[in-house]
């Protein structure tokens, strides 16, 4: 399944969103402009690298928020920056500009250290956006259940597009996240658990703006007439 577009409508210039897509996107350009060496030597020095990181140590907490900027090929890239296209302009249109951008960055240090703690290689960095924007997903879920994801579904040779409840969707989505965790192994080269704990950890911060500021969940008119 690959989502193509949500039905909500964004009440705001989702501002927030845009400049993260660019700046991850300008980042992944300054990874191709490196040399094989030089480019190692960036994940490993900017990436999370679970043998290098110490409570004790400040100095090496950074990687905890750049391993987040950073992508190992143009399929991870793209991939993370259109999820996020899709999903993260209604969670900042609900938060708020500077709130959703302190969610997507707490967001994706939290799913960080989930993914460092899992217990795997701990000497393999981890790079990517997918934990910050896992988070997203989790307040997406709880704030738009009655959403729908038009989403394109290839079998044999038919191709449809299908409107499916955001529930449904989100739900699949993070159910294949926890079985693929619970089944793979490092070596895999995903990491699914940073994918787990961006989503619930998102989903759960979700509930706590809304349990504070009584951020409203659903709206019959912001859907698209179809």
């Amino acid at each position: 399944m690959f989502p193509i577009k949500d039905t909500i409508r964004s009440r705001s210039f989702p501002l927030v969103t845009w400049a993260l897509i660019l700046i991850n996107t300008l980042v992944f350009f300054f990874e191709t402009s490196l040399s094989a060496a030089d480019l190692e030597q960036l994940i490993f020095n900017f990436g999370l690298v679970p043998a290098d990181f110490s409570f004790s140590n400040p100095l090496t907490w950074l990687p905890l928020l750049t391993h987040m900027f950073l992508h190992g090929s143009w399929y991870h890239l793209i991939s993370n920056m259109w999820t996020f296209f899709i999903f993260g302009d209604n969670v900042e249109d609900r938060l708020g500009s500077g709130r959703f951008l302190l969610f997507y960055l707490v967001g994706g240090v939290a799913a960080g250290m989930i993914q460092m703690f899992q217990g795997g290689d701990p000497n393999i960095p981890s790079i990517g956006a997918s934990g910050a924007i896992a988070a997203v997903l989790g307040a997406y879920f709880l704030y738009f259940p009655r959403s729908k994801v038009v989403t394109f579904i290839p079998f044999l040779i038919l191709i449809w597009f299908v409107n499916i409840p955001a529930v449904i969707y989100l739900g699949f989505w993070f159910v294949s996240q926890l079985f693929s965790g619970i089944t793979s192994t490092s070596a895999s080269g995903i990491a699914w658990w940073a994918h787990i704990g961006g989503f619930v950890f998102g989903l759960l911060m979700a509930m706590v703006v809304t349990a504070k500021r009584g951020v409203e969940t659903w709206h019959r008119d912001e859907y698209y007439p179809w």
